[in-house]
């Protein structure tokens, strides 16, 4: 039985329903699966839009042939289309998490700090085309481009511990990770003990948390971290960590989630390891099958196939057949306007009758309004909301084919919404193309700031609230030599 919301459908929820029509298209899941069923996994990538930065042989000479192997293997199983699929996204507008490091697997390594296979997302000013790099982590001194603004895996987006996000050969795993074989928990989470201002969120509220699944992946969590049982955090929000303990009776009991009597100082709470994103959270597809706002086949097909869960359908509405012509009322009559010869154009009027309305536009005379309907819809037509969402998730593709199949491959774009869009784009893309390149580390605008004088090394930012107690104490103590001299 679907999940009806008592209100209006949540904001979360339409902005992820945008996201799987547009942000990966099935011409890329079509491509990139048939690219890595022939052991293509570099052009899998490419077809994904994923940078690869990697180069195996310096990878099994600087550690190794065991790392190598395991490296390459899970380079064949990478299904980066699914990866793109399950990347976090930020509000409203449903594109990438910008300026973000995420780890997908972890290898072993004779030095101190893991070697790890990572995904980047570019910051927001150079995100055009929503292009992901594939590198490798080596750790904090080795591999860290210093253009990037976060180099460095993020502890609560890490995919190493839900390889079924983007492994082909475990997607099958899906169902039982996200609970979607289960029945779905009561989300108010009575008795469960956990903090109120998790306990009391309404059902219909904007964050949903998979708290029937803390217990099982927080001892994956701290397995990973060589913890059988102990502490951990879940980021609720901007300034707010619920502090909670795994704990079992003995090994032969299913774990369980408790708040903490005693909560430690911030400084601890910081070092606890941290409950993944994919892990806090309900599945989005999991809740937009549910909640009738996407239908199983509109998914992913590895997604599909795991979850496998009926749902009540969208209601269909008939697309336009190809070539179907725009009706205009024109001189008492109603004028057809279709696709001729790979143009826009009035197949009531001749030809010579619209080469001199043309022509008496051009001298300030009035159009016909055949004519006007045609400009209007090469300025601001209507599938542009659909060209916008296409251009801002990446598909460049697809937000040209849709143009071609409104306009013809022929059309001329006068100024206007379109055309502004477009070349916003390619403009946008030559941006992305200099952060790849390392020509340009920050944002243009950033050079004219007030403050760029003093962005040099030498420069002591001001101390503020958000400096801990024992970092101001260090910088402002009379005993420094700095300081001393001011007594």
């Amino acid at each position: 039985m679907a999940h009806h919301f008592a209100n209006d459908v949540p904001s979360r929820l339409l902005m992820w329903q945008r996201v799987r029509a547009y942000a990966v298209p099935p011409s890329m899941i079509d491509t990139a699966t048939a690219r890595r069923a022939v052991g293509d996994w570099s052009g899998a990538c490419a077809a994904a839009r994923v940078d690869t930065d990697l180069d195996l042989r310096a990878v099994r000479n600087r550690h190794g042939t065991e790392v190598a192997t395991r490296l390459r293997a899970d380079l064949r199983r990478l299904a980066p289309d699914l990866l793109r699929w399950h990347m976090p996204r930020s509000a409203p507008d449903g594109r990438l998490r910008p300026g973000l490091t995420l780890s997908l697997a972890r290898y072993g390594s004779s030095a101190a700090t893991p070697v790890q296979l990572v995904v980047r997302t570019p910051p927001t000013w150079a995100d055009a085309g929503q292009r992901m790099s594939l590198t490798l982590w080596e750790g904090s001194g080795t591999g860290a481009p210093r253009h990037h603004p976060h180099p460095h895996p993020d502890r609560r987006f890490r995919l190493d511990l839900h390889r079924h996000l983007w492994d082909a050969g475990r997607s099958g795993e899906l169902a039982r990770r996200c609970g979607a074989d289960a029945t779905a928990p009561d989300r108010r989470s009575h008795g469960t003990g956990l903090p109120p201002d998790l306990a009391d969120r309404p059902a219909a509220d904007e964050a949903s948390w998979a708290v029937a699944r803390w217990a099982a992946e927080a001892e994956l969590l701290l397995r990973a971290e060589g913890r059988p049982r102990g502490a951990f955090t879940v980021r609720l929000g901007a300034r707010s960590r619920a502090v909670l303990e795994l704990v079992a009776p003995d090994d032969s009991h299913a774990p369980v989630i408790r708040p903490l009597r005693e909560v430690p100082p911030p400084q601890r709470v910081a070092a606890l390891p941290v409950l993944p994103e994919a892990a806090a959270r309900v599945l989005p597809d999991l809740e937009l099958l549910r909640a009738g706002l996407v239908a199983a086949d509109r998914l992913h097909p590895l997604v599909a196939a795991a979850l496998a869960e009926p749902g009540p359908a969208p209601a269909a509405v008939p697309a336009p057949a190809p070539g179907d012509p725009h009706r205009v009322e024109c001189r008492g009559a109603v004028h057809r306007i279709a696709l001729r010869d790979g143009v826009l154009t009035a197949i009531d009027h001749d030809p010579s009758e619209l080469r001199r309305e043309e022509l008496l536009v051009a001298l300030g005379g009035p159009a016909l309004p055949c004519v006007r309907a045609i400009d209007s819809v090469h300025r601001d037509p209507e599938a542009l909301p659909a060209v916008r969402e296409r251009l801002l998730h990446g598909d460049i593709a697809g937000a040209l084919a849709v143009v071609e199949g409104l306009l013809g491959p022929g059309a001329v774009l006068p100024d206007g919404p379109l055309r502004q869009e477009l070349q916003s784009a390619a403009a946008r893309r030559v941006d992305h193309g200099l952060f790849r390149s390392g020509l340009v580390t920050v944002h243009p605008a950033a050079e004219t700031a007030p403050d760029a004088a003093h962005a040099d090394a030498s420069h002591r930012p001001r101390l503020d609230r958000r400096v801990p107690h024992d970092l101001r104490r260090k910088h402002t103590s009379r005993a420094r030599p700095r300081t001393g001299l001011m007594r």
